[in-house]
């Protein structure tokens, strides 16, 4: 398909048959917030980071690094959200403060991985845990057995990936029904896994006030290191070691913090925007993090530090949950897992269509996603996003000396992590430029702790990224060549537009 097909600049997208509709207050803004960042995450990344820093203190302390870090984000985010309340979100502030190529980086590569490979993952993690209570549903279970394509490349159906698919299509097409069915489903799910986590939060605290002596062994030694993994060259038993555990243990948690700044990308249809997005963003992503410091503790109340680096599965949560509660665990924590992770497939799903609407109508992806339906939802976009999501569960990756399958987009998800820790970077940057460059522009929220806050925030990420581009180099530099894959993309789509400008201009004035 030429480059005229796929888009056309803004001028020359048709009328629309709907306008996006008002229908998101600030309860609705912070379930969307909260409810995307908590999937199955928490639940599940303490055992590697537990692994990586080797003690209960330090474990703590490397969740409170991702808590500031997100915190500091979203009240830096706040800033840009109530200047510019339209749909698209980061890829508009980046487009506005740096440049239309860097707002287009950004976008390509949340629409081939960041967002749909998130939707996909998530999906498959609903579906592994829905496995726990029906059997037949398993990523070993194939209705179309493994196909290699390529070395170490396959592609299969299980009756896992089965299900993801089905539940990916389903929540794709209730939001094409309209934003209040979308925040409907938000808004249930959203308090059902708060509610879940405000239940095991008290099965910790019952099992601390019943018997401390867990709690208080695993701080008895609490800054001292046992049984870490080794990363690269560094000695965990020296601050500079310690610095770069901690910096190398972000890529769990933050990315099971990740997703709190999809709110902008709705920003169209949010009500009062200028003040409930930034009060949406500071809410929702502190309500998160304090809730996942109290689970982290709740996990240190029960659990020595060494049962939480051998968890079964990494699945911490649920071994909690059975050492209190023998046989409940599993099944409990199977529930609150599937409630969790179908909310933030809801959530993802959601919000990032309206990125892509907003690439659409700067001439940057195909036109039809850069309409409405009459219902105002850019269901065109939905559903392309739907559709490459669904594409990304089928691919599996093999390793032929294990025998072993498993998904690409977890590979991808890894190469992107850094990328995406780039972007959110130079966003909050780019309230200091826009500051600069644009001083007129109406600011109905300052960035509290401004210059401070987003300069440690910028100072805090860059170390860590430092940290991954020398220390995780197999999914750092990777991920940074699928940013820069969206260049020469960029350019032929920007060329095509202007040829259909000029040829629209041309038969205009014959």
């Amino acid at each position: 398909m030429s480059a005229e097909g796929l888009s056309t600049p803004p001028e020359a997208v048709p009328e629309h048959a709907a306008e996006f509709r008002k229908a998101l207050g600030l309860f609705d803004s912070v379930m969307i917030v909260s409810g995307i960042m908590v999937g199955s995450g928490i639940f599940i990344v303490s055992a590697e980071i537990s692994r990586q820093v080797g003690s209960a203190g330090w474990l703590l302390i490397a969740w409170i690094i991702t808590g500031a870090l997100t915190v500091a984000g979203a009240l830096s985010y706040g800033e840009l959200a109530a200047m510019m309340p339209a749909a698209g979100g980061m890829y508009v502030y980046l487009r506005e403060a740096l440049s239309p190529l860097v707002g287009f980086l950004y976008g390509w590569t949340l629409l081939t991985v960041i967002q749909t490979g998130t939707i996909a993952a998530v999906a498959i993690a609903f579906a592994r845990f829905a496995g726990v209570t029906f059997p037949s549903i398993s990523e070993t279970n194939y209705l179309v057995a493994p196909i290699n394509l390529l070395p170490g490349y396959a592609v299969s159906l299980s009756t896992a990936q089965a299900t993801a698919l089905f539940i990916i299509l389903l929540i794709a097409v209730v939001n094409c029904c309209g934003v209040r069915w979308g925040k409907l489903i938000q808004n249930v799910f959203t308090v059902a896994k708060l509610l879940g986590m405000m239940l095991l939060l008290g099965l910790g605290a019952f099992a601390f006030f019943r018997s401390p002596s867990v709690f208080h062994a695993n701080f008895a030694d609490a800054w001292h290191p046992h049984n870490t993994v080794q990363i690269g060259h560094a000695d965990i038993y020296t601050a500079f070691g310690m610095i770069v555990a901690l910096c190398v243990s972000q890529t769990g948690s933050l990315f099971s913090a990740d997703s709190w700044h999809d709110i902008t990308f709705v920003a169209g249809e949010v009500r009062n925007p200028k003040r409930n997005l930034p009060l949406s963003l500071a809410l929702g992503t502190s309500l998160v993090i304090v809730l996942y410091l109290l689970c982290n503790l709740c996990y240190l109340a029960v659990l020595p530090v060494h049962a939480i680096q051998n968890s079964p599965s990494d699945r911490v949560a649920t071994q909690m949950v059975n050492t209190v509660l023998p046989g409940l665990g599993t099944f409990a924590m199977s529930v609150l897992i599937m409630v969790s992770t179908f909310g933030t497939v809801n959530g993802i799903t959601l919000a990032g269509g309206r990125a892509c609407y907003a690439m659409a109508q700067d001439g940057l992806f195909f036109r039809r996603a850069g309409r409405l339906n009459r219902q105002g939802v850019p269901a065109s976009a939905l559903m392309m996003q739907c559709a490459w999501a669904l594409l990304l569960v089928l691919p599996r990756t093999y390793d032929s000396s294990t025998r072993t399958y498993g998904n690409l987009y977890s590979n991808l998800l890894d190469y992107v992590i850094s990328a995406a820790l780039i972007f959110y970077i130079l966003t909050v940057f780019g309230i200091f430029r826009l500051r600069y460059t644009r001083p007129e522009m109406p600011r109905p929220y300052r960035c509290w702790g401004y210059p401070w806050l987003p300069g440690l925030y910028i100072l805090g990420a860059s170390i860590i990224l430092g940290v991954l581009f020398c220390y995780r180099t197999a999914t750092t530099w990777p991920g940074l060549l699928i940013v820069l894959s969206g260049v020469p993309v960029y350019w032929f789509l920007r060329r095509g537009a202007a040829t259909h400008v000029r040829k629209t201009s041309a038969a205009a004035s014959s």
